[in-house]
């Protein structure tokens, strides 16, 4: 039988069947070391075979196999380093949320997403939420982003769960697609969701006034079918987003305005540093390219996976700040 995995939790795998029916299901152990090298070899939205066990007074299922995935989207695991976690696969679509002070999303932190979704193949989308809550000077540096992300070529959305502003417009890119919404902790992903689907009622929490950053309510990704003809993948707050399995010349190739700008170096390897004649760092001293941008890539590009989860907030504010002199 097939079916789709619409939530993991270790050890035990929710599966959509074909039919439509849910079944409880456990993997067949020699898929845990088959050259799988996440810490999770079977992901939310992975379709999969499965056959059923009826031995005990429940029905459950053994998965026996994974079809090959069109892309899936990953973060370091958190207790080991070199290992990747799949957060989910077979996505249409990523919504990115972002808030500016209420946690701050950083340029780097949505910056390495991109990079990651970009390498992945995954369409991603600019969520710019909480807009009710948005003084004059956060109002500014909110339209200030977002023309650097419309510059380059992604579209964004200004929404506010509570206020309802923006959600039919963020609803009509949903319909017919698998979605995921993502972004730091305290973004407002579950209560977003919630006013797209108010039956689905998902669990909120306030942000931490201490830290400014949100308190998980998300333990596992999960899966959810929505009245109006979409899926959506609800996933775990990201504190901070490694860039996984990248080689150093790859990395401009996922910067789209770098990428454009690339075959006009004077080197076909150039890494847009230090070397003559390069047209990234022609186009930044032209204002074409945003200096945030050429940070964050600096940042990835240096291997600086070791702050990636302390998000230099000061750091991001001076460099926008200087490109707005």
């Amino acid at each position: 039988m097939t079916g789709t995995v619409y939530k993991s939790t270790g050890s035990w795998y929710t599966v959509k069947s074909n039919q439509g029916d849910f079944i409880e299901c456990r993997m067949k152990g020699k898929f845990r070391i088959k050259g799988i090298k996440s810490t999770n070899p079977i992901a939310v939205g992975d379709i999969v075979d499965y056959d059923l066990e009826e031995t005990s007074d429940t029905v459950t299922g053994t998965i026996h196999k994974i079809h090959d995935r069109k892309n899936y989207i990953v973060r370091k695991s958190v207790n080991l380093s070199h290992q990747m976690h799949i957060i989910a696969s077979n996505i249409d679509r990523v919504f990115l949320l972002v808030t500016i002070n209420n946690p701050p999303t950083t340029f780097n932190f949505i910056d390495r997403f991109l990079v990651t979704a970009e390498a992945y193949g995954i369409e991603t989308i600019l969520v710019f939420n909480k807009i009710d809550t948005f003084d004059e000077a956060t109002l500014d540096e909110q339209l200030y982003m977002q023309h650097v992300y419309q510059e380059i070529g992604y579209q964004c959305l200004r929404v506010s769960a509570t206020a309802n502003k923006g959600v039919e417009e963020l609803k009509q890119l949903m319909i017919g697609k698998v979605t995921m919404f993502s972004g730091h902790s305290g973004v407002g992903k579950s209560t977003l969701v919630n006013a797209l689907e108010p039956t689905l009622n998902l669990k909120t929490k306030t942000i931490s006034e201490a830290s400014k950053q949100g308190q998980h309510t998300t333990t596992f990704a999960e899966m959810y079918d929505l009245s109006f003809g979409a899926r959506i993948i609800d996933t775990p707050g990201i504190k901070g987003f490694g860039i996984v399995d990248m080689e150093k010349e790859e990395i401009s190739g996922y910067f789209p305005e770098f990428f454009k700008l690339k075959d006009q170096c004077k080197f076909n390897n150039c890494l847009h540093k230090e070397e003559p004649n390069c047209a990234i760092k022609a186009a930044l001293e032209k204002d074409e390219i945003a200096w945030s941008r050429y940070n964050s890539y600096l940042k990835i590009l240096e291997g600086d996976d070791e702050n990636y989860r302390t998000d230099s907030f000061d750091e991001d504010r001076k460099a926008s700040d200087e490109t707005r002199k």
